[in-house]
């Protein structure tokens, strides 16, 4: 079975994955480099947590922002607006495993 730090670990995998994607594409505005930048700061931070349930929240919060950045973002990349998806959905879905 896997851990919720397992599955944070996994996520910022995901989200580290992002900001790279996210810093190289050129059409990518500030504000969506700043968020996700944000985004992965969220990430590092839980994976070293105490309470992992706060942890998991706040994050979630900032991919929820990462997400909506990504979407308004008409200069983006179909691949980086897919990756930032990705990297959202990483972490809703280990919050589902926590309220599960």
């Amino acid at each position: 079975m896997t851990t919720m730090a397992e599955r944070l670990r996994q996520a910022r995998v995901k989200i580290d994955d992002a900001r790279d994607v996210v810093h190289g594409d050129t059409g990518a505005s500030p504000v969506l480099v700043a968020v996700v930048d944000e985004f992965a700061g969220k990430a590092e931070k839980a994976a070293g947590a105490d309470d992992e349930r706060a942890a998991v929240i706040e994050l979630e919060q900032a991919g929820d922002s990462a997400k909506a950045a990504v979407e308004a973002d008409t200069g983006v990349a179909e691949a980086t607006r897919q990756v930032v998806l990705d990297a959202h959905l990483a972490i809703c879905i280990a919050k589902a495993k926590l309220d599960g």
